[in-house]
Order: structure tokens, then C-alpha cells, then sequence
């Protein structure tokens, strides 16, 4: 291979590996992305890097991603080594390479005035590779320490701070309340999204490596946290913030208006072969998805794949503009609008539309129709809708299935005030800055303490919680942190969706 040529990126264009055509990815289970890619084709869009003396892209990238490196050795074809300068800085590159929104893409240096290195391709890429050769596999510690760590949770956070507290030494066990571990990872993402044997072979390699898995097991009912305090010499809460901001207008109560997570666990459970009592079914339906993010996205195309007679997705606040705005420069985060995968398969958006009532016209208790205002919106100096001006009032729209994605609070678990921890404002796990709650020897870590956010951030988390109990325990400690101080370039990515919700 010769050098890299200086001027990559004008010889190559940006092109991402692909999904599959709407047509056919829309009628199954299947992952949407191209199956197959060229290694060529690969390299060439590494060789697109400018190898940075700043590298933005890595600003931009909660975990501190290695861009420039990897993207420097799959043009030179050292496939191996890019997997490992990738499993340095995170455990489950596949977990971001296939759902990730990737803010290190608009922080690269070529974003400024170009389109940005195929960054999340080339992280796939780099990961099924791995896979296919047999290079991941599992790496169980030389010598046990003697200490004992109970992780609650097995979500993205949850799982990267067993891994790595079990390679520092530690026995460690992960509680889940659900029969299956990977938490959002298994029963929040669609099928779609990442297929669950690719979550169900990382669990298999913490396995190999020493770590115990104990499922269906809620700590607060049977087990509670002073068990686990009085059996493990520390505890990390990694139990996620599931618990879904409502609407509260008249008529929530009607049969057929239901929470996204509700109706994507279910299907999620459906696909694995698990019996669903009273399933939420979109087929034949006018299905309303009430939100704009990712998970609104994802119960659109659940919706499209169930044979939903329509589908149509409301978002709150104004359809973001095609640029960036002066308010919005590079690198933050892109506060562009880009079609999602879901809206590409069909059905329709609306934007600036606020609910004011969920209605039954049969009198029979189940919602057929939702009033709706379209609203500008008046925001104060931190982005806070702060007021409205209503433009077209009482708009009825029909409705047989309602799902209300509009976002996340705090923690599911109504037990942790009578625990003896304490709360946020928000919600969240009151922690210090060494990720420790106030009960010594307890830790949280994830959505649960920063509030809800995206997979690569989870695995930060789990990463620097890991990092902290090891030193509790141990007095000093050899693993690696991530970039979870504040910084400029991430400053919107730990909320990428904030506008969108």
C-alpha cells in the first residue's frame, strides 16, 4: 500500500455504506443496512481523513474515539490493528456503529465546508470484520483482586463497566430485570436497527470472560439494594431512565393511546418468539406517532412493517432547516433536518404541531381521532419553549393507535428515594463527581445519573464508572476514562434530540 495521498478527500467522495432498498427492507425484520461491503471501497474513504493536528472528529465523539487512527490503518489495510485501536476506547463498537447518530460526523474538519469521512461506516466495518475473523474473543483477567461488584442494569452502560471491571480483576454480576440482557440494546431497538444476535455474542464473550449474568431479577423486589451493599464490596446503578414523559391532555386515558417503549418491547419480544399478552397492533391502522426522535422514527417503521393502513409523525416544534444556521456553526452538533430511516419508508411528518386532546367520536372508550393546534413557538435565550402563538386551532386528525414518544425522565424504579438515595430535580441519581450516590460503595452510571441520551455516551459512562470503583476498591487504577468532561464540541451531542422531541 503507498502512502496515504494528501489530498484524499478530494480524490474520493463521501460514500457511506448503504441501505437496502425501501421496497424490500420495509416488509421485514431484517437490519436495513447493506449486508455486504467492499474493502476497496473502504479504504478509499479512509484515505478521505486528513489526519487532523486537531482532530474535531474526536471532540465530537463522547468515548474519545481514535478516529484518525483507525481511518489511517483501514486504508492501509491493517484490519486487525484498527479493531484494536477501536476496542481501546470502546467495548461494543458494533452497538454505536449500527445505531449511532454519529456526532463525530458533523465535527469533522472536511463537515466545515465538504461532507464529513464516512466515520460510522468505517466503525462498522471495522467491528464485522472482527466477527467474521474470529479476532473477538474473550479476554478473561490473569489474576482476581478478591473483590466482588454487583452491576445493576445490563444496558450499554451497565455492560462496559462489567467488562471492564472484570478485566481490572474484579468478580463481577449483572442483574437484570428482564429475562434477556442487553436492556435497551435487546428490548428498546428494533430488530431492524441491530440484529439481537449481535447484543446476544457480546454476552456470551462477558460470559466466557467470568462475568455472571443473574436474569429476571428486579433489586427491590426479592433482593433490595441493602442486600446487595451487605454481599458485594461495591454496587453500580446502571439501570437506565425509562421512564416516558407523558402527555397530559383529555382523553390520555382512552384504549389505544399507548407508550412507544410499551409497543416496541412487545414487538421486540414478539420477534423473539416470546408469548405477548394484549399486544399493540398497527396493522390496518391510522397510526399517530407522537414525537421526533429516534424512537418515534423507530416505532414509524415498526408501524410500516406491522401493515399499517397509514402512518403519520407529529413533531412538537418546527421541521429543522437544510443548513446550518449562524446559531448553529461547526462543530457542534447539526441542527439539520435529514429524512429518517422510517420517514424514507413511508408515511408523513408534520412539524410546530401542539395536542390538546385525544377524542372517541363512537363513545366506545378507544381513541379515533387527536385535536391538534399548529403553533410558532417563542424560545428563551437557552432553546426553552417559553410561549405560542397559535396559527390554526381545533385541527382533527384520525387515530386508531396513538404512540407517545416524546422522550424520558428519570428511572423506572419507585424504590430509590426509600433506599437511602437521592434524587435530581430531574429525576436522575444524585452522584458526586467520582459517580458515587451518597450511600458509600454505590455508584450510578448511564442514563440513570445523566439523565436519557444516546448509546455511545452510555458506554462512556459505563467506562468511567468503572474506572471510579476500581479505585475505590483499589486505591489507584489502570483503566482508561473517556471524554465525559466538558468540552465545546460536544456540548450538544450529550442532547442531540433536544430539538427534535
Amino acid at each position: 500500500m503507498s502512502e496515504r495521498h494528501p489530498d484524499g478527500f478530494l480524490k474520493h467522495k463521501r460514500q457511506p455504506i448503504g441501505n437496502r432498498p425501501v421496497i424490500e427492507r420495509s416488509t421485514d425484520y431484517r437490519e436495513i443496512y447493506l449486508p455486504k461491503w467492499d474493502q476497496t471501497h473502504l479504504q478509499a474513504q479512509g484515505e478521505r481523513c486528513m489526519d487532523c493536528g486537531v482532530p474535531t472528529c474526536m471532540g465530537g465523539c463522547p468515548i474519545g474515539n481514535s478516529i484518525p487512527d483507525w481511518n489511517d490503518l483501514i486504508y492501509r489495510g491493517d484490519w486487525r490493528a484498527a479493531l484494536e485501536q477501536l476496542h481501546a476506547t470502546n467495548n461494543f463498537p458494533e452497538f454505536t456503529g449500527y445505531t449511532c447518530p454519529a456526532p463525530c460526523e458533523p465535527a469533522c474538519v472536511l463537515a466545515c465546508n465538504d461532507e464529513p469521512v464516512t466515520i460510522k461506516s468505517i466503525e462498522r466495518a471495522i467491528v464485522d470484520r472482527g466477527w467474521q475473523e474470529g479476532w473477538i474473543r474473550p479476554q478473561p483477567p490473569e489474576k482476581r483482586s478478591g473483590f466482588q461488584v454487583a452491576i445493576v442494569g445490563s444496558g450499554p452502560a451497565g455492560l462496559a463497566a462489567a467488562q471492564q471491571l472484570n478485566r481490572a480483576g474484579h468478580r463481577v454480576t449483572v442483574y437484570e430485570r428482564e429475562n434477556r440482557a442487553g436492556g435497551l440494546m435487546t428490548y428498546g431497538i428494533p430488530d431492524f436497527k441491530i440484529a439481537k444476535h449481535q447484543v446476544e455474542r457480546r454476552i456470551e464473550q462477558l460470559s466466557a470472560e467470568g462475568i455472571v449474568f443473574e436474569t429476571g431479577v428486579e433489586i427491590g423486589k426479592g433482593r433490595t439494594l441493602a442486600d446487595l451493599r451487605f454481599q458485594y464490596d461495591a454496587v453500580c446503578l446502571a439501570i437506565g431512565a425509562q421512564k416516558p414523559r407523558n402527555v397530559r391532555v383529555m382523553g390520555r386515558d382512552l384504549a389505544g393511546v399507548h407508550f412507544a417503549m410499551d409497543y416496541l418491547v412487545q414487538e421486540n419480544c414478539r420477534q423473539h418468539g416470546e408469548v405477548v399478552t394484549c399486544p399493540i397492533s398497527a396493522k390496518g391502522k391510522r397510526v399517530v406517532v407522537l414525537g421526533g426522535g429516534d424512537t418515534g422514527a423507530d416505532c414509524v417503521a415498526t408501524a410500516h412493517r406491522q401493515g399499517a393502513r397509514y402512518v403519520l409523525q407529529i413533531n412538537i416544534n418546527p421541521q429543522l432547516p437544510d443548513e446550518r444556521t449562524p446559531a448553529n456553526p461547526w462543530p457542534e452538533y447539526s441542527q439539520t433536518y435529514v429524512a429518517s430511516y422510517a420517514i424514507e419508508e413511508g408515511g408523513e411528518e408534520v412539524y410546530s404541531m401542539d395536542i390538546i386532546a385525544f377524542e372517541d367520536n363512537k363513545g366506545n372508550g378507544h381513541v379515533d381521532s387527536i385535536v391538534a393546534e399548529r403553533v410558532a413557538w417563542r424560545y428563551d435565550e437557552e432553546g426553552k419553549r417559553v410561549g405560542r402563538h397559535v396559527l390554526e386551532t381545533k385541527r382533527a386528525i384520525a387515530a386508531d393507535l396513538v404512540l407517545v414518544a416524546i422522550g424520558f425522565q428519570g428511572p423506572r424504579s419507585e424504590t430509590l428515594k426509600a433506599d437511602g438515595l437521592e434524587l435530581t430535580a430531574r429525576g436522575t441519581i444524585t452522584t458526586n463527581a467520582n459517580m458515587m450516590t451518597v450511600l458509600p460503595g454505590v455508584f450510578a452510571a448511564g442514563d440513570a445519573q445523566m439523565g436519557p441520551s444516546i448509546v455511545v455516551w452510555a458506554i462512556g459512562e459505563g467506562r468511567d464508572v468503572a474506572r471510579q470503583i476500581d479505585i475505590f476498591l483499589s486505591g489507584g487504577s489502570r483503566l482508561p476514562a473517556s471524554l465525559r468532561t466538558s468540552n465545546p464540541y460536544i456540548s450538544r451531542a450529550k442532547r442531540p434530540y433536544r430539538k427534535q422531541v
